[in-house]
C-alpha cells in the first residue's frame, strides 16, 4: 500500500508528486498513457499569465499571482525555458474602455504588480505590428511564456530524483473505498493507497465519479493552434490578447520561449476528451482573430496547426479539495486557463492539504534542483568542441531544422523517465519541431530509439499504444 497515489502526470499531477516529495511518505503516479505530458499539459497557450483575469477570491486568482511570482525561481532550480516577456490586452473603441478598466481594477484586486493602461501610441511603441486602430491596451509586464513539456518533464524529474515512484501505462478503471484506503483497479492490476490525489485532467470527473456520490461534469473545450516558424518569431515581442468574453481570454497572439510565433486558441465544447483533431471552420477563425489584433502576420510561415482540450468545471474555477463524502480522496481538477501558471501554488496547495491530513514530517534531504537535456549549442566554442571530443555523438547532428544531435537524443532517452517514443523525444529535446516537422529526421531518430532500447523498429510508436510508425515491415527486419 502506497501513501498516496497521484492519478495523471500533466502538470497538475507533476508539480503535485514534486511538492509532495518533500515529506517522508511512500508516493505512486499512475499515468494510462506512455509518458509524462500527454495531455492537456502538452497543447496549450504557454502563457504564464499575469492573473488579473480571475475573479477576485477565486482559486484561479489567488494561484495565478502566487504561480507566477513563484515561476522564476523554479525555472532556475530545474532547468526549463521561461521568459517574463510581458502582455498587451488590446481595445479597439472607446465604448468597450471600460471592459478593459474592469480588468485593470481587478488586477489591482488580485495583488497584480505594475498594471498600466496605455494609450494608442505606447502600444505602437511597443509593438508596431498591432493594429494602428487600437484605442488603449492594459499592459502586464509579469505576464511570460513558458515551455509546457519542459516544465512538466522538470517537475516529473525532480519528483522521480526524489524518491516518487511513476507507472505507466496505467490506466484507472475503478477505485473501491477500503477502511483504511482505497484500492484502484488498474490496467495492470490492483494498487492500494491510503490517500488519493485526483489529477486526471479531462478525465478528473470520471475518476471522482468513481467514488463519490456527489457528481462533477467536466467540460471539453477544444482550442485550435497555428505555429508559424522561426523567422516570424519577432513578429511581436509580447502576448497579445483582446478583451476576453465568457468562453476564455480569446484568441491571442504570443512568441514562444522556441522563438516560434504561435496564434490560437478557439473555445468550442466538444463532448469528445480525446478530440484533438484540428478543424478548418476553427483555424479559419484563428486566422480572422489573430489578424485582427496584429498586422501583417506572415501566414506562409505557417509550419503546422494542432488542437488541444482543456477541461472546463461548471463553477468556472479549480476544484482543489477533499471530496466532502469521500475521506482521504483529494480533488485537483477543471484546471483549464490559467493552469500552467498557476502549478507552482496548485502544487503548494495540494501539498498543504495533504501534509495537514497524514501529519507529514519533512525529509532530512530533498533535491531541489534538475539539469535538463544538455544543449551543446548554449557552450562556448571551446567547451562544444571539448564535449564532441569527450561525446562524439554530440558533433551528429541528426534535427538541421533546430540543430539537435545525437548526444541530446541519447540523453533524452536514458535519463530518469526517459522517452520511449518518438513524441518523447520531441518534447525533451524539439526533435521534429521545425520547419520539416519530422520529415527528414523521424527515421534516423527511429532507428537510435530501437538500438538504445533494444527493439525492433517495426515496434517504435509515434506517442506509445498502438500509434507504429511503420506498417508492412518485415518482422525479420531490423
Amino acid at each position: 500500500m502506497y501513501d498516496i497515489v497521484i492519478i495523471g502526470s500533466g502538470v497538475s499531477g507533476a508539480v503535485s508528486a514534486r511538492e509532495l516529495s518533500r515529506y517522508q511518505a511512500d508516493i505512486c503516479v499512475l499515468e494510462k498513457e506512455e509518458d509524462v505530458c500527454c495531455g492537456t499539459s502538452k497543447a496549450n497557450s504557454a502563457i504564464v499569465h499575469a492573473g488579473y483575469d480571475a475573479a477576485p477570491g477565486s482559486l484561479k486568482a489567488k494561484l495565478n499571482v502566487r504561480g507566477n511570482e513563484r515561476m522564476e525561481s523554479l525555472a532556475r532550480e530545474l532547468d526549463f525555458p521561461f521568459e517574463r516577456t510581458g502582455s498587451l490586452v488590446l481595445c479597439f473603441q472607446e465604448a468597450d474602455f471600460p471592459k478593459l478598466k474592469a480588468l485593470y481594477d481587478r488586477g489591482q484586486v488580485n495583488g497584480v504588480r505594475a498594471l498600466r493602461i496605455l494609450n494608442q501610441e505606447e502600444i505602437l511603441g511597443m509593438e508596431p505590428n498591432v493594429a494602428e486602430d487600437v484605442y488603449a491596451a492594459l499592459y502586464a509586464p509579469t505576464a511570460g511564456i513558458v515551455c509546457p513539456f519542459g516544465l512538466n518533464i522538470a517537475l516529473a524529474e525532480n519528483a522521480c530524483a526524489n524518491g516518487v515512484e511513476f507507472k505507466f501505462g496505467t490506466e484507472v478503471k475503478d477505485i473501491k473505498k477500503l477502511e483504511n484506503g482505497f484500492a484502484l483497479y488498474t490496467t495492470k492490476g490492483v494498487i492500494e493507497a491510503r490517500y488519493v490525489v485526483n489529477a486526471a485532467g479531462l478525465y478528473g470527473d470520471v475518476i471522482h465519479n468513481m467514488v463519490s456520490k456527489r457528481e462533477l461534469r467536466l467540460t471539453a473545450r477544444r482550442g485550435d493552434y497555428c505555429l508559424l516558424d522561426k523567422e516570424a518569431g519577432n513578429h511581436v515581442t509580447r502576448t497579445i490578447f483582446q478583451l476576453p468574453d465568457e468562453r476564455g481570454k480569446g484568441i491571442l497572439v504570443t512568441p514562444t520561449v522556441h522563438g516560434n510565433l504561435l496564434m490560437g486558441p478557439t473555445a468550442i465544447e466538444t463532448e469528445d476528451k480525446e478530440g484533438t483533431n484540428t478543424t478548418q471552420e476553427g483555424l479559419e477563425q484563428v486566422l480572422k482573430k489573430a489578424g485582427r489584433s496584429v498586422r501583417n502576420l506572415p501566414l506562409r510561415q505557417t509550419i503546422t496547426s494542432f488542437a488541444g482540450l482543456r477541461a472546463h468545471a461548471q463553477g468556472d474555477d479549480f476544484i482543489i479539495e477533499e471530496a466532502e463524502d469521500v475521506k482521504g480522496f483529494i480533488d485537483c481538477i477543471g484546471i483549464e486557463s490559467p493552469g500552467i501558471a498557476s502549478c507552482p501554488a496548485i502544487g503548494e496547495m495540494v501539498a498543504s492539504i495533504l501534509r495537514e491530513k497524514m501529519n507529514l514530517k519533512e525529509k532530512g534531504e530533498f533535491i531541489s534542483a534538475r539539469k535538463g537535456v544538455l544543449n551543446p549549442n548554449t557552450l562556448s566554442t571551446e567547451a562544444r568542441n571539448a564535449l564532441i571530443q569527450e561525446k562524439p555523438a554530440y558533433g551528429n547532428l541528426i534535427c538541421r531544422c533546430e540543430m539537435i544531435s545525437e548526444g541530446e537524443i541519447l540523453d533524452a532517452i536514458h535519463r530518469s523517465l526517459g522517452a520511449k517514443s518518438l513524441d518523447g523525444i520531441k518534447r525533451r529535446t524539439r526533435v521534429g519541431m521545425g520547419r520539416c516537422q519530422g520529415g527528414f529526421c523521424a527515421p534516423r531518430v527511429m532507428e537510435i530509439l530501437a538500438r538504445e532500447l533494444g527493439m525492433n523498429i517495426r515496434d517504435i510508436t509515434k506517442s506509445g499504444g498502438a500509434s507504429r510508425m511503420l506498417s508492412g515491415v518485415n518482422k525479420d527486419t531490423q
